[in-house]
């Protein structure tokens, strides 16, 4: 599967975030959300795994309650049924999200 970002639809990830959802296949999902200065991931928890690599920006990322500055280069793996959110420092931050399996709710 090939996925070109400029032809990829942006969907709303909550107040002040989109995402666009880069490839799937097997058991995985790899989406990219792009985040306005203070917009907040809500804290939540799934059964999927996850791995979130900081591309741009910098986020305060709150995983269990351990909260960490993040920022570009940075990445953090969430368990599954483990809650976590973030807030947005700068305006236009990324965060490229890698998840198994597959996000069958994005699709």
């Amino acid at each position: 599967m090939f996925v070109k970002n400029s032809e990829t639809e942006k969907t709303s990830a909550g107040v002040g975030a989109v995402r666009k959802l880069l490839g799937r296949g097997g058991t995985l999902t790899m989406a990219e959300v792009t985040f306005e200065k203070d917009a907040i991931g809500e804290m939540h928890s799934h059964e999927h795994e996850q791995v979130c690599y900081i591309v741009q920006g910098r986020f305060e990322f709150n995983l269990d309650g351990d909260i960490r500055l993040l920022q570009k280069g940075d990445s953090v793996y969430v368990p599954s049924n483990t809650q976590h959110g973030v807030k947005a420092l700068d305006d236009q931050s990324i965060i490229l999200d890698v998840f198994t399996p597959q996000r069958e709710d994005f699709y």
